[in-house]
């Protein structure tokens, strides 16, 4: 009698945990799939808290693109997720619980972010859905994006126009540009450079103009040099849609220039290598001429301040 007197006290003491679980869950307090500002920097488990997205890369020249810190690391051996068979070297997958501890939220406001169409779909094996360092990358950058004030629907539509944005191959073509720099970004750090102003509309004109591409869960600028100019004009100011319309109207100037120096030196007697052994000269031209045609501004713009 006693016994089963302990094993029915035991059992409603759990069923009475479960009832203030439920009770205490904010999606279920909200009346909706997920909390509007799901739990993006909670620890998990073992107290470790959930990652932030990666900074910057950095300038510089080390076999072409440059890279940035964050990267995922690498997981400790005999404690990763499980990965079936056809998976390529190096590639972790997760099924959803795992990728949920990793990522630092809950399982509820992953499937409500795949609903939303947030991550994109995963692999299926049968009943079971397989995600990978893709998702996991998705996942940390709309962390980072909800904590810099972005909202849900905003980080929809940022995600979308990656998503159908160019790829980093398409971007670079055949070969790398032979004197710019491309440099990778997560877009939380593209977010930062541009003081907030990173929204659809200006990434749309950025991915038109060909500045940037993706490579999985990154973002590939073709130009440091391009963009280490458009941040300097956004602090001073200057909306990145007016950069970015001016520079739409540059490509187009540095296209006709670029046409009349080819015509200029490929005669029937010089060939590309000529080309580029004498690009150097048409970079001189164009420089001394926006530089005296800048002069006859300031000296336009001082005449009529005296007038």
């Amino acid at each position: 009698m006693a016994e089963g007197s302990g094993k029915r006290g035991a059992g409603a003491r759990e069923r009475g945990v479960r009832a203030r679980t439920r009770r205490d869950d904010p999606a279920r307090k909200h009346g909706s799939p997920a909390p509007d500002r799901p739990d993006t920097g909670t620890a998990d488990r073992s107290g470790t808290a959930a990652r932030r997205g990666p900074e910057a890369g950095t300038a510089g020249r080390s076999g072409g693109v440059t890279r940035g810190p964050g990267a995922a690391s690498a997981p400790e051996a005999g404690t990763g997720p499980r990965a079936p068979g056809t998976t390529g070297p190096g590639r972790r997958e997760y099924r959803m619980e795992e990728l949920a501890k990793e990522a630092g939220i809950t399982v509820r406001t992953l499937r409500f972010y795949r609903e939303r169409k947030l991550i994109p779909p995963p692999r299926r094996e049968g009943r079971i859905a397989w995600y990978d360092d893709t998702h996991l990358a998705r996942l940390r950058t709309i962390s980072a994006l909800l904590e810099r004030g972005h909202t849900l629907n905003g980080i929809a539509e940022l995600a979308e126009a990656f998503d159908h944005g160019r790829d980093v191959g398409e971007l670079l073509g055949l070969g790398e540009p032979t004197e710019e720099t491309p440099v990778r970004l997560s877009p939380e750090a593209l977010a930062d450079v541009f003081a907030g102003q990173a929204t659809p509309e200006n990434l749309a004109a950025a991915l038109d103009l060909g500045y940037l591409g993706t490579d999985g869960g990154e973002i590939v600028h073709i130009s440091r040099r391009l963009l280490d100019v458009s941040a300097a004009l956004v602090r001073e100011g200057i909306p990145l849609a007016d950069v970015l319309g001016a520079a739409r109207r540059v490509r187009d100037h540095a296209d006709a220039l670029a046409e009349l120096f080819t015509g200029l030196v490929l005669t029937q007697d010089r060939s590309t290598e000529d080309l580029q052994r004498l690009r150097p000269l048409a970079k001189s031209v164009v420089e001394a001429e926006l530089s005296m045609a800048l002069d006859r501004r300031l000296r336009a713009h001082g005449d009529d301040r005296d007038a």
